[in-house]
């Protein structure tokens, strides 16, 4: 064997070392954390960021720190009852520096039902916004799923509530920490009443947020990548990709279409034009209200 030939192999081998050390610091950073998030939800005391570990851009190891939890709720016996999608607003977007939303998970027992009590206490920094969810009669599959797709596929709309919690402390957020964090998932107040899409404009819908009866934020379906249906077409060409497709039954929460509110003792109630109405009822304790959450994820 050559010198030269002998030179060529150990560089290979050392190339080889290194990609091993980088996969397995990558891994043991994932892990990290994912133990730093899950040290926040069972202590409910938020947590440093966690883009120290991860890195502030690197979105496959933001997933891979949300898959982690949403292993950790599945083992705990939670159900997956939908998609959210985050980041939708362009204003958000420049923010934190992105230029595509983001997307979590919605576990049963973050579901609520209009007017439903719920107890600020069970959540840690809520936020609140209004939102139009999808609610899905075929699966939706396509990894180039496209708007006529998504139209074919729901089922019907709500008008929705979204409440947005962070396990971050101060809500000190980038793109990774809140990807890692299921998209600051928290619950979705649904309303009761359906709507078929037939006819229905959603980029025209406009919005108006009210907690007792004083407006705090308005906006409108253009909002949200233009339209929610845009929304829901970019996740579900996402969640395709990444082997994790939308499913009949599916909810999905498209994304914000106004500024998002700190949540407080009251009653929010969000009119949506052409989808009525849904109220978020914050009590400040359990014993005010008959519903906790099981919003970290």
């Amino acid at each position: 064997m050559s010198a030269a030939t002998t030179t060529e192999g150990g560089r290979i081998d050392a190339d080889r070392t290194a990609a091993d050390r980088g996969a397995a610091d990558r891994t043991a950073a994932i892990r990290a954390a994912h133990d730093r998030l899950e040290s926040a939800v069972r202590t409910r005391i938020a947590c440093a960021p966690v883009r120290d570990l991860i890195g502030e851009i690197d979105a496959d190891a933001a997933y891979d720190v949300q898959t982690l939890g949403v292993v950790a709720r599945l083992a705990e016996g939670r159900r997956v009852a939908g998609r959210k999608i985050g980041l939708t607003s362009a204003a958000v977007q420049a923010q934190f520096g992105v230029h595509s939303p983001d997307y979590g998970v919605l576990f049963d027992d973050m579901v609520v039902a209009d007017r439903e009590p719920i107890a600020l206490d069970g959540l840690m920094q809520p936020r609140v916004e209004a939102e139009v969810a999808f609610v899905l009669g075929r699966d939706l599959d396509a990894p180039a799923a496209s708007v006529a797709d998504v139209i074919r596929a729901t089922e019907f709309v709500l008008p929705a509530i979204e409440v947005v919690d962070s396990r971050i402390a101060g809500w000190d957020i980038r793109i990774t920490d809140t990807i890692a964090d299921n998209a600051s998932s928290g619950a979705v107040v649904l309303g009761t009443v359906p709507r078929r899409l037939d006819g229905l404009d959603l980029a025209a819908v406009g919005m108006r947020l009210d907690v007792d009866g004083e407006p705090v934020s308005t906006g409108s379906g253009a909002a949200c990548l233009g339209s929610p249906v845009v929304a829901v077409a970019w996740l579900a060409r996402a969640v395709a990709r990444h082997g994790r497709p939308l499913r009949a039954g599916e909810i999905v929460l498209s994304g914000a279409l106004g500024p998002m509110v700190a949540a407080l003792p009251g009653v929010f109630r969000a009119r949506l034009d052409g989808l009525g109405e849904v109220h978020a009822d914050f009590a400040a304790t359990a014993g005010g209200a008959g519903t906790t959450t099981g919003a970290a994820a």
